[in-house]
Formats: C-alpha cells, structure tokens, sequence
C-alpha cells in the first residue's frame, strides 16, 4: 500500500537531510514536498525500483532551492555546488536517531509526541489534530515551535549518559500515543486506530534497534497483548464491552502469541521494568479462557511488584481493583478513600466504586457513583456504558 510506503519510508528520508543539512525545520519542509511529489507520481508512473533513493533526491533538491533563494546565496552556492546525494543511512540508526531527537528533553511532552507523529510517524498536522481533538492550528503550532526548539540541535545518538533518560521519553511518548488510540480521551470513538497502530509500528522499529532492551520489547508486548482485545471492546454500534463481558472468541490470538511469547523470553533475560510487569499483567488477562478463569491472585502479585517499582496513582487504583477480586468488594472498597487525591475528580475511581459497591450489593450508592463516573469523562462511549449500568441498578431497584 502506497501511504503504508511512504510513511515507513518518511523518517529515513528525513534522517539523510537532517544529517547533511542540519536544519531539521526546512528539511522536514522538504521530505514533506518530496512525499508528496511521490503521492502524485508513483501512482501512475510506478514505484521506483529504489524508493528510499528517490525521495532524498527529491527532497534534496527541495532543500538546495530553498538553500538557493535564502540570504547568503554565494556561501550557500558553494555548499550547492559540492552536493552529492548522501547514502541512505539504515532504518535502524535512523528511526532510532530521530526518535531521540524528536523526544529532545527541551521540548514538552506535548510537543514531543505531536513531532513525533509528524516527523517519525508521518501523520498530517490534520491527522494529528483530528485524533487529540484539537484544532489544527493548535497542533501546528506545537510542531513549529518543537522544530524551532531543535534548531541546531546535531543530528546524532544523544551521549551515552543521556541515552538512559532519552530512551526513556521516547517509551513515554510511545505510551501515550498508543493509550489515546486505543482508549480515546474523548469523543465519539472507543479507539483511534491509526494512533494504536502507528505506535505499535514505531515501537516495532525500536524493538529492531534495541533488541536486548528489556524496556522496548516490554512495552511492544504491552500493545500485542492489549490491542488483541481491541475487536471485542465494542458492538456492532460501538457501544463499549468490559473485559469480563467480552467474546473471547474475537481476540487476535496471533498478537497474544506473539505478545507472550516476547514478554516470557524479556523477563528471563532482562532486568524487570514497569512495562514488562504491565505486559505480564496483560499477559494472565489474555490467557484466561473466560472471565472466571483469570489468575488475579497472580495479577495482585504482579501490581504489587509494579507499584513498588514505578508508584502512581492509576497503578494504586488497578491494585486496588486485583484486591477486591482476590479478597472481596470490601477489601477494595475499604483502600479506595486513601488514593492520590489527584485522582478525586477523575471517572476511573468513581467507576472503580461504582463497580464495586454493584459487587457489595449497594445499589443505590453504586448507581450514583456511576453517574457521577459519567459526567466526569469525555469519551461519549464510556458515558453510555456507565449511564446504562447505571439504568441498568435504578430498574433492578423497582419503583421507588
């Protein structure tokens, strides 16, 4: 497929002109024209017999105009005149090396996973802006100011004591860009799949570069394991399905393999980390026949570990969860008073109380606490679900 071509094709383009020209703002410019010279072109013409070739010429001599028409013309000519189409570097180094530069710690976290998207990713400022439901021009701004920031930022590895603490944003990035795919903030939508599944492809492209980081080939499991699930999390008209509700027969049982078969051989060979206890956990939810078979004693073992090693507040709540289905509604019910109160307004805990006074047998209170969980999301299909639980306890409850 065309787009799926140029969009793999994209960072390593734009990786050979940053390295020779060192102006990340124009270049991306450039790669962007010469991607879309390709759009028009190949369709009727064909694809080249080298791709990758053919559009760093291309965007080459985008950028020698530009270079041409700026201030400096004779200094700049000079530079011209010596060109020569650099050598495609490989897919690894590049998409590696660009993925370091777009999460460049000068920038925000916003900005780092707009760039990301766009540089790396190959999304439209539109797509981009569609999927966080924000305007464009929002968006736009965001990349402009992220590639100004860059300016004269070299082309290269971070140096080896700032590698630890850039791959880490670079997993972080990553993260967040698949979590918004597959559980949309907002809006109409469950999913966004274009985000799940571009973030799924450039972890892929990490995993190949660093094939012994634990850390990477965790969070790639993660995914496998979570988006598996993901054609049975809605009906037909979009409605959201919990997981114990689920059609099991729906799952991507391939990703699950492959997802298990990764996070089994990571945790005997590399030193455990936050993600490969998230895809352990997801790893015994995937495995259970049904509902009823999931090991959550194993889960609280596993959340136990997680919260130990990377504490936050959503990792308290999920334990919280594991401990109510291990020992009793109560149990939970009992910590729930006791989170980060950053977690106060937001509809996960409300939902968590909700689901467990249901499990208490406390209709009435749990029905509140669903509503209240529905007003304070703004994903539409999470609203439905909770206001139909929540129905669902007023007419269990009879007349009043």
């Amino acid at each position: 497929m065309l787009e799926e071509l140029l969009r793999e094709q994209a960072p390593q383009v734009l990786g050979a002109l940053v390295r020779r020209y060192g102006d990340f703002d124009a270049c991306e410019d450039a790669v962007q024209e010469a991607l879309l010279a390709a759009s028009l072109q190949w369709p009727g013409e064909g694809v080249p017999a080298n791709p990758r070739s053919w559009l760093i010429t291309v965007a080459s001599r985008r950028r020698i105009e530009v270079l041409r028409n700026e201030a400096a013309r004779t200094r700049r000519e000079e530079t011209v005149a010596s060109w020569t189409p650099p050598e495609p570097a490989s897919s690894e180094d590049d998409s590696l090396t660009l993925l370091m530069l777009c999460c460049h710690p000068a920038l925000t976290p916003q900005s780092q996973v707009a760039l990301t998207l766009r540089a790396v990713g190959g999304l439209t400022t539109g797509e981009i802006a569609r999927a966080f439901l924000v305007p464009e021009a929002t968006i736009g701004q965001r990349i402009s100011r992220a590639k100004a920031k860059l300016q004269g930022a070299r082309f290269a590895m971070p140096p080896a004591a700032e590698q630890p603490e850039r791959l880490a944003a670079v997993l972080h990035v990553l993260y967040l860009v698949f979590n918004e795919g597959y559980t949309a903030s907002s809006g109409t939508s469950l999913h966004r799949v274009e985000l799940s599944a571009e973030a799924i492809r450039l972890t892929r492209q990490l995993h190949a570069s660093l094939p012994a980081e634990g850390e990477v080939a965790g969070l790639l499991a993660l995914m496998l394991l979570t988006d598996a699930r993901r054609p049975a999390r809605t009906t037909a008209d979009g409605a959201l399905v919990p997981l114990p509700e689920q059609d099991r027969s729906l799952w991507d049982r391939a990703a699950i393999a492959e997802g298990t078969e990764l996070i089994e051989s990571t945790l005997r060979s590399a030193p455990v980390g936050p993600y490969q206890l998230q895809a352990a956990i997801a790893a015994v939810h995937d495995s259970a026949a049904d509902a009823d078979e999931t090991d959550w004693r194993e889960i609280l073992m596993l959340y136990e570990l997680l919260e130990a090693t990377a504490p936050g507040p959503m990792v308290t709540l999920n334990r919280i969860v594991a401990v109510a289905m291990v020992h009793g509604p109560a149990a939970g019910l009992a910590l729930l008073d006791d989170v980060d109160p950053a977690l106060k307004e937001h509809h996960r805990l409300a939902a968590v109380r909700a689901h467990l006074l249901d499990l208490s047998g406390e209709g009435a209170a749990a029905r509140s606490a669903y509503e209240l969980a529905a007003r304070l999301t703004q994903s539409l299909p999470e609203q439905r679900y909770l206001r139909s639980r929540a129905a669902n306890l007023r007419s269990s409850a009879g007349p009043s």
